[in-house]
């Protein structure tokens, strides 16, 4: 039976090569997957879902104005799917997380959603926070604070490495950009 999972956690705790291990999973088992992958993230090259151990794979971009649902069944054209792979997550629209609802649903094809639970303020991301609201499976994939903790928040650091508190909640990095801590430093804003 098909259901939306939803696997997130704080930064680098390999989300990203956890969706690429399932995704080879299925075609090492000679199924057909969609791959799916925010246009705004261009960190390493559009197109293209790439973890920071240096796996990847290519991906179908989106915006957030385009419909998922129908990017699937255009995808579907071409022969079966049998798993459809969101890479960051956290960037789906409402509208986007109903529409692979619909996926499931409708066309019956089971959908793993990556991504971030909240934001650099605390706050959830709306993509989550939909993909919490209507998913069937949730997963949480660890990571560790620099105190050995498990790490639940992400710190956003300016261009000299100090914590920042304030900013537009969107502002695509990685390592350079964002750490992630337990509550505690997350509150004290200390990152080692």
């Amino acid at each position: 039976m098909a259901k939306l999972h939803f696997y997130y956690s704080a930064m680098n705790a390999g989300k990203t090569t956890t969706l690429l291990q399932s995704n080879y999973n299925y075609l090492e088992r000679g199924m057909r997957t969609l791959l799916l992958t925010p246009k705004i993230d261009d960190r390493f090259a559009v197109g293209k879902i790439h973890s920071r151990i240096g796996l990847e794979a290519d991906a179908i971009t989106f915006t957030p104005e385009e419909d998922l649902l129908q990017i699937t069944k255009n995808y579907l054209e071409q022969g079966p799917v049998h798993c459809v792979f969101v890479d960051e997550a956290q960037f789906l629209s409402k509208n986007q997380v109903f529409q692979l609802t619909e996926v499931v649903d409708k066309l019956l094809i089971p959908v793993l959603a990556y991504g971030l639970r909240t934001d650099f303020q605390a706050e959830p991301f709306p993509g989550s926070l939909y993909l919490m609201a209507w998913a069937e499976s949730f997963t949480e994939i660890k990571t560790i604070c620099h105190c050995g903790r498990k790490a639940t928040h992400v710190l956003r650091l300016d261009e000299n490495g100090l914590p920042i508190a304030m900013g537009e909640q969107i502002a695509i990095g990685g390592n350079e950009s964002y750490v992630s801590v337990c509550r505690k430093h997350y509150k004290l804003g200390e990152t080692r």
